[in-house]
């Protein structure tokens, strides 16, 4: 594809549209600048906007296949070679304050020699540390090491809600070792992080592996180092997550165990409470009966001294609960 310009990639509601300068930075892509594989255009959409929802649309510069991907349809990481181009769907953290990290947003783009097609609807966060990279002109020279440098940079922050959960988790162990059993749904959410975490991380995993091993031609023999190292690390990430799970159930299993030992001590207490007052209770029953002949019926100190009794009694059956260790 040749004879690009500034102008194919025009959209009025783009959240931005830039142009590498070929030495780690970036400029804003007037219309008239030629588009090549020295200095590629990124075009970064949200394709609910009308404007970018119409280019993705219509524009001759995508495959078929590609636009209705670009548009919402692919949600699971995945990479698919399509011509000239490859097509790859990427799942990051969501670092909006008013929803879970843990409920990911989705990144597509399409990437070929010449140029950078990405879309989203949620804002990607870990986006800006490759943004700062350019504008300070440290960043990617073309679209490989673009394409290394967001796959890093995803990695990173998903390594570091990893190790938040993970920090999480010990809290909860040193409480549990302290008798404290945390609050009702926090271990269940807790777990629900790391099992969302572990279903979208390990096909990402594979994509990254994917990406280091596919002849693309515009990926070098380093780029492709690089990306098998962010494979290799967060699969490390990912066998932390299987630890997580492993520890959450156990947990689970202590919590349970607790709750278990409390009720069967509150139902022994109760026990012994009943064996304690069950032969005053008989007593008392048996002198309640409306009948005549109640021994000290007519005794004025017959009450008095039937509770003394029942007083011995039960002092009595104490100290044999205490003899024999039940009590």
């Amino acid at each position: 594809m040749s004879g690009l310009t500034g102008r194919d990639f025009f959209v009025s509601d783009a959240v931005y549209t830039w142009r590498f300068d070929g030495m780690g930075g970036i400029v804003p892509l007037e219309q008239s600048d030629s588009v090549d594989k020295q200095h590629p255009c990124w075009l970064h959409l949200n394709y609910t906007h009308p404007q970018s929802a119409d280019w993705l649309a219509n524009s001759p510069l995508l495959p078929d296949v590609a636009r209705d991907l670009l548009a919402g349809e692919s949600l699971r990481p995945r990479v698919t070679r399509m011509g000239e181009g490859t097509f790859i769907t990427l799942r990051c953290i969501n670092g909006s304050t008013d929803e879970r990290p843990d409920q990911l947003v989705a990144m597509r783009m399409y990437i070929n020699e010449n140029m950078i097609i990405t879309s989203r609807q949620r804002q990607v966060l870990a986006l800006d540390d490759v943004i700062n990279d350019l504008k300070s002109g440290t960043g990617a020279k073309d679209v490989g090491g673009w394409l290394v440098d967001v796959c890093d940079a995803l990695t990173d922050h998903a390594s570091e809600f990893i190790e938040q959960l993970h920090d999480q988790i010990i809290d909860l162990e040193d409480d549990l070792l302290d008798q404290q059993v945390p609050q009702r749904g926090q271990l269940a959410l807790l777990r629900k992080q790391l099992i969302v975490m572990r279903r979208y991380m390990a096909p990402q995993r594979d994509v990254f592996a994917r990406l280091a091993s596919e002849r693309l031609a515009w990926m070098d023999d380093d780029e492709r180092r690089r990306m098998q190292d962010i494979a290799d690390r967060l699969g490390r990430g990912l066998d932390e997550i299987d630890a997580c799970i492993a520890r959450t159930a156990i947990m689970a299993d202590e919590i349970s165990q607790m709750m278990q030992e409390s009720l069967s001590r509150r139902s022994y207490t109760m026990s012994l409470m009943a064996m304690v007052f069950l032969p005053s209770t008989f007593l008392t029953g048996l002198f309640g009966v409306n009948l005549g002949g109640i021994p000290g019926g007519s005794w004025g100190f017959g009450f008095a001294f039937f509770c003394l009794m029942l007083v011995i009694l039960v002092v009595a059956v104490i100290v044999w609960l205490k003899r024999s260790n039940w009590l």
